[in-house]
Formats: structure tokens, sequence, C-alpha cells
């Protein structure tokens, strides 16, 4: 015979659900190199970049740092959406013809820059036009292509106009959805028992 979930138990289940289905802030990262580049490329440069993404607030953190160019640094883009994840290449989805602030001129560097994405300045006016022609479908479209990882971030320099160094964008899983996880697993499984 089937009996219900304790009540506590299921209350439970509800409140977790409720809070993976809360908005929050999603991170993602990339390590930087030529060889990532499209095509591949030999520079000795790396880097590093995390973006984190905001959608409710309208916001668009990018934290890189590079060292090693060959070239001097030119511009830096994120870059959406590939056709397939992790490969090819994709139009520039960020502002032109670079973030605003990035180091210019440069073999190394730091950037922090945090961006509105409810203005048309943050956004190529192309991807925005392809994307339904207003800020909040390319909001969607990115966020889209991040979370698919479809979306890379690279640094071009004057030795490789093309980009330099590169980094596929992967989503970085929160804190509290790994904790939400190894809560919810054992409890999934209380529950199987209980109805046995």
């Amino acid at each position: 015979m089937k009996m219900p979930l304790p009540q506590g138990l299921a209350a439970l289940a509800l409140l977790l659900a409720a809070s993976c289905a809360a908005a929050a802030p999603k991170t993602f990262s990339a390590s930087l190199s030529g060889a990532a580049e499209v095509p591949p490329n030999a520079s000795p440069a790396s880097g590093h970049v995390t973006v984190v993404f905001d959608l409710s607030a309208h916001s668009l953190s990018i934290d890189a740092d590079f060292a090693g160019l060959v070239g001097r640094s030119a511009a830096a883009h994120i870059h959406c959406c590939t056709a397939a994840p992790l490969s090819g290449t994709a139009g520039v989805a960020t502002m032109l013809p670079t973030f605003t602030g990035f180091p210019s001129g440069v073999h190394d560097g730091g950037y922090y820059a945090t961006f509105d994405t409810s203005l048309a300045a943050t956004w190529n006016p192309t991807f925005i036009a392809s994307h339904g022609g207003t800020t909040l479908g390319a909001e969607a479209a990115l966020l889209a292509g991040l979370q698919s990882r479809r979306s890379y971030f690279n640094i071009h320099s004057t030795s490789f106009t093309g980009g330099e160094i590169r980094g596929n964008l992967a989503p970085v899983p929160e804190p509290g959805m790994v904790w939400m996880l190894g809560l919810g697993l054992p409890l999934l499984l209380c529950a199987i028992r209980y109805r046995r």
C-alpha cells in the first residue's frame, strides 16, 4: 500500500522547488588561450574571465585578466551564439568597438566593469536587431547562448586582429544549487523508501 509523503518532507520539497525557480544571477567563466581561438593560433598568452549576468537586475559584470599577448590589446567582446556548443564562431553580441574602459595597447592587464543590459549602448546593434529589435530580446538570446555554451569571450590584439585569446564561457554551479542537490537526493531516496 502506498502512503503519502510526510507533510514536513512534502513542504521541504516544495520550498526547494520554489528556491530553484527564483531568478538569481548566473555566473559563467572561461580560461583564455590562443589554442581556443578559431582557427587556433600559437600565442603563448593566457587569461581568465568571469561573467555574471543578472537578468532580473539587467546587469552584466565582466572580470577578466590576461598576460603575455604577442600583440598589444585592441578590443574585447562576448560573441554569441555559435551554431554548436564549444565550437565555431559567432558575431559580437556586446558593445562595439570594445568594452568601455578595456585596457588598450598593453600585453598584460586586468578589467572589471558592470553594464546595464537594458541600455542599447551595451549591445552590438546588429545583435539587438537579430533578436527582436529590443534589449529584452538581446538579453534573452545572450542568456540562452551562455547557458548552452554557445558564447565566448575573446581579446583581439594588433598581431591577431581576429582574436588572440579566447575562452568558451561555461556555467559555474551556484553554491546554493550544489547544496540543494546534495539535500534533494537523500530526500528523494527517503521518499522512495518510504513509499515502499
